[in-house]
């Protein structure tokens, strides 16, 4: 049961200072690189600093955007993929506090990758170069939540639109019709060994890919609201995803598993990041009225199976289990064989956020 003791606030306070007790902030794996995996894990500390008000949190984010940054604004980022812009979403909110000319120049590198970076021929973006003609779930977290609050900050509403064709083509191509679910990945020219030759999608719903696209859903709606752009197909579509992973839902632990659908298979496996995630993109769709109180029910349960089954905490010290390491496209047996790790950042981030749409709709 839910008490002060592992409340989602206190418990995501202890994430935090999990990994800032472990690492500084430069040494955030991947050390010293502009990354989304430390991004996600940042994403997280900046709600709890919202929540709190604790400078420290602040502040370690802040040292690890400046590490990498010079006064300039100049810092190395791969060029070449979706996953650089993420990290992108920390500039904002540095740039807010300080008003340090800095973090919007090197906002406006980021959105000039926008530019050059390759895409399928009705214009959805390559994941990575060395993705060709492939579009990933992922990539709809990795810059969609950038390009809305860059227009914010430099008023370039055709942004916005490109956001819209983004998530578009993604429902496109990768949504799965009898599950309501989207599959990992499109390759638009079929040559992938994963790819189906008649769709030429990825043949599995990855728990994790399918969290971004939810996250990023409500992510998007969260920063269009009170707008006018016709942001409404996002809630119907958000309706929709939440209604299709609830109906995977582990019965008992309250998890989700590695392949989402695929929970009765003896060598899948139930994964913490994807089950974050999916806490997160519900908790918030409660929160903003897009689904029923009775949701709730249902992401208490998660929370609960989270520290049940994943979560272990001596102190201020916590472990979070059963994370899935970085991963690309694949078949079954690719997924179910991926090693976890303990206290990734993939997984840490993900479990913070997850804490803090709790905690938001506790208030």
């Amino acid at each position: 049961m839910l008490n002060e003791q592992n409340s989602p606030l206190l418990i995501a306070e202890k994430a935090c200072k999990t990994i800032m007790n472990t690492f500084t902030p430069a040494e955030l794996p991947p050390a010293n690189r502009w990354h989304y995996h430390q991004s996600v894990f940042l994403y997280g500390m900046l709600r709890v600093w919202e929540a709190t008000g604790k400078e420290e949190y602040f502040e370690y984010t802040k040292a690890y955007v400046d590490n990498l940054l010079d006064d300039e604004g100049n810092f190395y980022f791969d060029r070449d993929e979706l996953d650089s812009i993420q990290v992108g979403i920390l500039l904002f909110p540095l740039y807010e506090a300080t008003k340090e000319a800095k973090y919007l120049i090197a906002a406006k590198k980021l959105r000039n990758l926008l530019n050059t970076i390759n895409k399928t021929s009705e214009g959805g973006y390559w994941h990575k170069d060395k993705y060709p003609y492939q579009m990933w779930l992922d990539g709809l977290f990795m810059a969609a939540p950038f390009m809305l609050m860059y227009n914010e900050h430099f008023q370039e509403p055709e942004l916005i639109q490109d956001v819209f064709l983004q998530e578009r083509l993604m429902r496109k191509h990768m949504k799965d019709p009898k599950t309501g679910l989207p599959f990992h990945a499109w390759d638009e020219k079929r040559e992938q060994p994963w790819a189906n030759k008649e769709t030429g999608c990825s043949p599995e719903f990855w728990g994790r890919s399918v969290g971004w696209y939810g996250t990023a859903l409500v992510d998007i709606l969260a920063l269009l609201e009170g707008k006018n752009h016709g942001q409404e197909v996002f809630v119907e579509e958000l309706q929709s995803y939440i209604t299709s992973v609830v109906n995977f839902q582990d019965h008992d632990s309250g998890l989700w598993y590695q392949i989402v659908d695929k929970g009765d298979q003896a060598d899948n496996w139930l994964e913490s990041s994807c089950s974050s995630l999916f806490i997160y993109t519900i908790a918030k769709a409660l929160k903003a009225g897009y689904v029923d109180h009775s949701y709730k029910e249902i992401v208490d349960k998660a929370y609960e199976g989270l520290l049940n089954h994943m979560v272990k905490v001596d102190g201020d010290h916590l472990e979070l289990s059963g994370i899935c390491i970085g991963t690309s496209a694949g078949v079954y047996d690719y997924y179910v064989e991926r090693p976890t790790s303990e206290n990734d950042l993939h997984g840490m981030g993900a479990f913070i956020l997850a804490c803090m749409a709790l905690h938001d709709i506790s208030k």
